[in-house]
């Protein structure tokens, strides 16, 4: 437990301006044969649904899409919190290419959009005599025209230039990302792409984390997760596959 305490400690300074490290209690991949690649990864062999006369939904509408309680009865299902960023303006990062993964990151709009809705997922399993729980921030936004699929591009492209990491800075919080990979999607959806970031724990090592981004028509989620286990094992938290498929489903 007390590596388990000095984990949860690191992920609370880091994270908080995400609001995921809020778990009370104890705390105690992908089934895609696509190649890791922070490409746009097509999930289907048939062609996209069109997005040409594509019409953005408002925030109103996004919040209908979201998933709720009944979705995914056996976890918790919770409005946004108001510790994020509401809108993208509210959110700075050190270097302009990165901002798609920083929005990503923070549930807001990864695209040209100021239309988005969240929330969070928390799942809980019994391992032994404690609760692995994972905590999942959602996020969607929808764009006109071919908006939705510049959105992924935009991740897509800042995967590279953000190897080396960045800075985020949102509501007079600051987090460090110190490096940037290329991640397996989980190829739902029309085409999805994935990366994974080391995050600073502030002075107690460092967080590797996956965000997903998947497109569907002209919408898009994105996903973040923390899983408490994972992070005290020192390995890399995983978005849930049934909270993205269960999602993706709601916006077909």
């Amino acid at each position: 437990m007390k590596r388990s305490s000095t984990v949860r400690a690191g992920v609370t300074a880091t994270v908080g301006l995400l609001s995921l490290a809020l778990v009370t209690g104890c705390g105690g991949g992908s089934d895609s044969d696509a190649k890791a690649s922070g490409n746009p990864h097509p999930s289907q062999t048939s062609a996209s649904p069109t997005t040409a006369g594509a019409k953005a939904l408002g925030a109103a509408e996004l919040e209908k899409l979201l998933l709720v309680q009944s979705d995914l009865p056996r976890d918790k299902i919770a409005d946004g919190d108001d510790t994020l960023p509401r809108s993208r303006s509210e959110l700075r990062t050190d270097k302009p290419a990165c901002a798609p993964l920083a929005f990503a990151l923070t549930g807001l709009p990864p695209g040209d959009s100021d239309a988005g809705a969240s929330n969070t997922v928390t799942s809980e399993e019994r391992v032994g005599d404690s609760f692995d729980v994972t905590m999942t921030s959602v996020g969607l936004s929808s764009y006109e025209g071919d908006g939705a699929r510049q959105a992924l591009k935009a991740v897509s492209d800042g995967i590279a230039p953000c190897s080396g990491g960045f800075a985020i800075t949102a509501k007079g919080e600051k987090m460090k990302i110190t490096k940037v990979a290329a991640g397996k999607p989980t190829g739902v959806g029309d085409e999805s792409v994935a990366f994974v970031l080391d995050a600073d724990m502030d002075g107690e090592g460092t967080g590797s984390f996956t965000v997903e981004v998947v497109r569907v028509g002209s919408l898009v989620s994105t996903y973040y997760a923390v899983d408490f286990a994972s992070m005290q094992s020192g390995t890399t938290s995983a978005v849930p596959l049934p909270v993205i498929d269960t999602q993706v489903r709601k916006l077909k």
